[in-house]
């Protein structure tokens, strides 16, 4: 007997959960969720820095970190599993008039989009947060108390779990090896499953094809909606049912440090604006993150140990403090970012097949971004449209029509 599912989502991952979290809420919850590891949170949720902020310089990210703040402040009480946020903030470091203008514009916008507890701050109000900073050469910055962290493996398990409950289904240890599509013929264009309002005008043109089901290690399932949630992986998916995504894998390494006491036991996530080297407290250790700009894209997962020295560098540059701290190479790890062009996700329908959404491309924002990509995929697919944002913006569309999005705010 062939299995049918009225929407398969592709990726288990905290993006993939989220949008079966919502289709659940909104009342759609024959949904599969196919995974090809044996376990959720394998590839880049489980390597995530867990930071959530609001501090970006686009309206659209703006608004999406907005609602996503919000939810995981009620993460709880709403999904019923801890999210584990701490709003410990997000402090930005500008050395030069530049950056102090770019930030200063950043928060007047944030504030206009509803952010108004984005701070201006002085050297010496930098230096009270973490009094080891050296900031000889720092003129000023922004902070954002309700910036943070969560736990991405817990918000991605709390979404998955309240999925199920609702009577979605998850696969693991399966990998799908094929998209199978058919033409859209006069006679049937445009026909959309039963749960789906036929109002919804979700094909703003008709496609050549259509989503008729999906293959894996399991067999086939017949389906007329497929989400592609496979993070890095996302444009390999895509091109199973003939579609493009502009997107490439791109390694981040962290370095958490052994127990340190050296620093606060609570402070800011701290960014030095000079180098892009940031950290935050982990624990009893500290965690040490920069993006190297000789970093190419591929799918490279294996720390490099190199790193470290890179990292510690530009660590002991800015806290001197951290000249003293050990580390355990063995302990760093690497994830990958799934980059788009212009640092923007991409969400909403394939505009050549039927039944194709992707919501992907998160540049490094999966996490912070997951409660506003699942919500806006399930409206997407449920309703034709978002009252959340405008998400024809984030279209996959844009690129080809030349409207990009350049997201400057990129750690």
């Amino acid at each position: 007997m062939t299995e049918t599912s009225d929407v398969v989502i592709i990726g288990s991952g905290i993006v993939g959960s989220s949008v079966a979290y919502h289709l659940a809420e909104q009342g759609c919850t024959d949904v599969l969720i196919i995974e090809r590891e044996a376990h959720q949170g394998k590839g880049s949720t489980g390597k995530s820095m867990g930071g959530v902020r609001a501090q970006f310089s686009t309206p659209v990210n703006i608004e999406m970190s907005r609602y996503s703040i919000d939810f995981f402040s009620r993460f709880d009480e709403v999904v019923g599993h801890p999210a584990d946020y701490r709003a410990h903030g997000y402090l930005f470091c500008a050395t030069s008039e530049r950056h102090l203008e770019y930030l200063t514009a950043n928060r007047e916008r944030q504030i206009a989009l509803g952010v108004t507890n984005v701070e201006l701050v002085s050297r010496e109000d930098i230096a009270a947060f973490v009094p080891q900073l050296r900031v000889d050469d720092i003129i000023g910055g922004t902070f954002c108390q309700t910036d943070g962290f969560v736990d991405p493996h817990s918000v991605m398990m709390g979404f998955m779990l309240k999925a199920r409950e609702r009577g979605a289904r998850l696969w693991l240890d399966t990998p799908v090896t094929g998209i199978e599509v058919e033409p859209v013929s006069a006679g049937s264009a445009g026909i959309l499953p039963a749960f789906l309002p036929k109002e919804a005008g979700i094909l703003p043109a008709l496609p050549a094809q259509r989503i008729s089901g999906v293959m894996t290690s399991r067999g086939f399932v017949s389906t007329r909606i497929v989400v592609n949630a496979a993070g890095p992986w996302a444009a390999e998916v895509a091109r199973m049912a003939g579609a493009e995504l502009p997107l490439e894998p791109l390694r981040r390494q962290l370095v958490p440090t052994e127990p340190f006491a050296g620093l606060p036991k609570r402070f800011p996530m701290v960014i030095d604006m000079s180098t892009g080297f940031h950290f935050r407290r982990e624990g009893k250790g500290i965690l040490l993150a920069w993006n190297d700009p000789d970093e190419t894209p591929g799918f490279k997962t294996d720390f490099d140990p190199a790193f470290v020295e890179k990292i510690l560098t530009r660590a002991a540059d800015r806290v001197p403090a951290l000249a003293e701290a050990e580390v355990n190479p063995r302990r760093a790890w690497a994830g990958l970012y799934e980059m788009t062009p212009d640092h923007h996700a991409i969400i909403g329908p394939a505009p050549n097949v039927e039944g194709l959404y992707f919501v992907n491309g998160f540049s490094g924002h999966g996490v912070m971004h997951s409660p506003a990509s699942g919500r806006i995929s399930a409206d997407l697919i449920l309703r034709g449209h978002s009252d959340l944002i405008e998400a024809s913006q984030l279209s996959v569309a844009r690129f080809a029509q030349g409207r990009l999005l350049e997201e400057t705010a990129v750690l």
